[in-house]
């Protein structure tokens, strides 16, 4: 497992495409006592309810021959609209409240949406990323796999 620090005060974001959780670590380095600041998420529908219909389909100049568009993927564009949200939540931490250490939690494609949708001024303040999932964690259980 990678090492990392989570010194005191030093902010802990844990997300995928659909929940976040921004924590902050009241303990130091050696014990981390991590509390719950604010919590995101977006509702889970069905395409039915995201998208307009069926995928529509192109022709031929010639008109004989078509072929169908591919359908577009409604819960993926709704989980990058989610994680911009995320990225412009973690903006406004460093801007706000000054967060000079943040320690960013997700699934490796989540990590990749975060990185392209943030300023170089909030990813300077990134000190650790784990390509891992642990919003569906406990609290506890998230502070004992981070100091493992």
């Amino acid at each position: 497992m990678a090492d990392i620090r989570v010194p005191r005060k030093s902010w802990v974001v844990v997300c995928d495409g659909g929940k976040a959780l921004i924590l902050q670590n009241d303990g130091d380095a050696g014990g981390v006592d991590l509390s719950v600041k604010e919590t995101l998420s977006q509702p889970n529908e069905p395409d039915r309810e995201l998208g307009t219909g069926k995928p529509g389909r192109t022709h031929a100049a010639d008109g004989r021959s078509g072929s169908a568009v591919e359908e577009t993927d409604w819960h993926e564009q709704a989980e990058v609209e989610f994680l911009k949200q995320v990225a412009s939540r973690l903006e406004m931490l460093v801007r706000e409240r000054d967060a000079q250490h943040i320690v960013l939690v997700a699934p490796p494609r989540a990590l990749g949406t975060l990185r392209v949708n943030l300023s170089p001024g909030a990813q300077a303040m990134i000190s650790a990323e784990l390509a891992k999932d642990y919003t569906n964690l406990p609290i506890e259980q998230i502070e004992r796999r981070l100091v493992a």
